[in-house]
């Protein structure tokens, strides 16, 4: 059985992740700080799926240590990793704690490079494998930390794209827009005035994820509202993007 680790799999994106990987018959690695949620989902799993579903508690802002040793276990080989970890700050940089910030770009930017560093060449070496980064629209807008993370996100997982081609191994980052998860309830943000329209269906773009993967895309933006907003915000004037940036400086999407 091929097996899949996910980061962040408790709720949203990478529950629904969880869920498809175990339907498509991967055994699970499942890590996350929440020890009760994890093993809540893991029983889910195993129960829905009969799948086996590994617990592993870690907190990705301040030691990613047993992960990586989990990802580099050659006798327990990780096939397709889901960094998806990952949450916002309600308020803007300067109005946030340094500590805040530097946690954020701890999970987000610091975790996703050591857990990527960590399984890539075991699957090289066994030429199969997949790397799936979680990033966001949000990268192509400046908004502060969150935004310039994901922005880092894309074009590492772009640049490590081509890296791996002809190897047997892909990596993509995944950028969605708006998602209904528990990501803006945690952050205290209020998204009451938010169209419907925008909203994304977590099960929904995983589905879509999983395709734009198989066909050897680097970057999956799902939803044609997002993927038009996509390819049209870089050819925007800088000055109309930063303006949108300051009229809503900290809504993000997950």
């Amino acid at each position: 059985m091929p097996t899949a680790l996910v980061t962040g799999p408790t709720a949203g994106i990478g529950l629904a992740f969880a869920r498809k990987l175990a339907a498509r018959g991967f055994d699970l690695v499942l890590v996350s700080r929440d020890a009760d949620r994890l093993s809540s989902v893991a029983d889910e799993l195993r129960a829905g799926h009969g799948t086996a579903a590994e617990v592993l508690p870690a907190d990705l802002a301040s030691d990613t240590t047993a992960v990586e040793e989990r990802l580099r276990d050659t006798a327990r080989p990780v096939d397709f990793l889901v960094n998806n970890a990952g949450h916002g700050l309600r308020k803007p940089f300067l109005a946030n704690d340094i500590a805040d910030e530097e946690g954020l770009l701890d999970v987000h930017v610091r975790a996703v490079l050591r857990l990527t560093h960590a399984v890539l060449p075991g699957m090289i070496e066994r030429r199969r494998g997949a790397v799936v980064n979680v990033s966001s629209v949000a990268a192509w807008v400046p908004r502060g930390t969150y935004s310039a993370a994901k922005a880092w996100a894309t074009s590492f997982s772009e640049g490590l794209a081509s890296q791996v081609d002809g190897s047997g191994v892909r990596v993509m980052a995944l950028a969605p827009g708006f998602t209904r998860t528990e990501f803006h309830e945690r952050a205290e943000m209020s998204m009451s005035g938010l169209p419907s329209w925008l909203w994304l269906d977590a099960d929904k773009l995983v589905d879509a994820a999983l395709r734009d993967l198989n066909r050897g895309k680097a970057v999956s933006v799902p939803g044609a509202v997002y993927k038009a907003a996509a390819a049209a915000l870089p050819r925007l004037p800088r000055r109309l993007v930063r303006a949108t940036g300051r009229r809503h400086p900290d809504r993000h999407r997950r």
